[in-house]
């Protein structure tokens, strides 16, 4: 069996399953895999040690642009509209195209890194977007969710780049680090994973061994 740094998924939800001595443990369940190896990354060609993986869905041909479809036909592979690449390093598996990944390769507490997008939560205001705790609500204030200061007059006469404020929120990538695989269901490539993970329910992730 051929061992990968990662595999790819989708977020299938969360629930909670108890541990021997009766602790209760949330957990997310994410359907990782199949996947194949589209294409192989390498430092003669690329400069760079990686394998690109795509997730091996029931998709119809017509859902795949062409470029895409081409560049899964030279592989050898079908059915995968979600790619993504991952680095190798020194002392990982010869991986090459074609080959497959699936999840039987991870096992009961194995540490990984789950990337994701989270939800869009569109425009937000100061409170919700950066917690800020706001204005008196009473007592004739006038300055309940506003932002305050967002700089000085005289010097440096401008707003510094960085500065909190309303603003698009959510719709970003999110990695969540050292998550404990609770229990892997080979049959039905599912992993279960201790705790959230970024995302809706559907949305696609990346599962990676953790580098911490």
């Amino acid at each position: 069996m051929l061992m990968s740094p990662g595999i790819l998924g989708k977020k299938i939800g969360m629930t909670q399953v108890f541990r021997p001595d009766g602790q209760v443990v949330p957990v997310t369940l994410l359907q990782a895999g199949p996947c194949m190896v589209v294409q192989r990354k390498t430092p003669s060609t690329d400069g760079y040690d990686a394998v690109q993986l795509g997730l091996v869905e029931n998709i119809k041909e017509k859902r795949i642009n062409k470029p895409t479809g081409g560049h899964l036909k030279k592989a050898g592979v079908g059915g995968a509209r979600f790619m993504r690449e991952v680095r190798l390093k020194p002392g990982d598996d010869d991986l090459k195209a074609g080959d497959q990944v699936l999840v039987d390769q991870f096992k009961p507490k194995d540490k990984v890194d789950v990337i994701g997008v989270s939800k869009g939560r569109g425009f937000a205001g100061l409170v919700k977007r950066h917690h800020f705790g706001g204005g008196a609500a009473t007592h004739g204030s006038m300055f309940h969710r506003a932002p305050g200061s967002i700089g000085a007059s005289s010097f440096p006469s401008r707003v510094l780049p960085g500065m909190r404020m309303a603003g698009h929120m959510g719709d970003a990538q999110v990695t969540v680090r050292n998550l404990e695989v609770i229990d892997v269901v080979t049959e039905d490539n599912v992993l279960v994973v201790k705790g959230a993970v970024p995302g809706p329910n559907g949305g696609y992730v990346l599962v990676r061994r953790s580098k911490r």
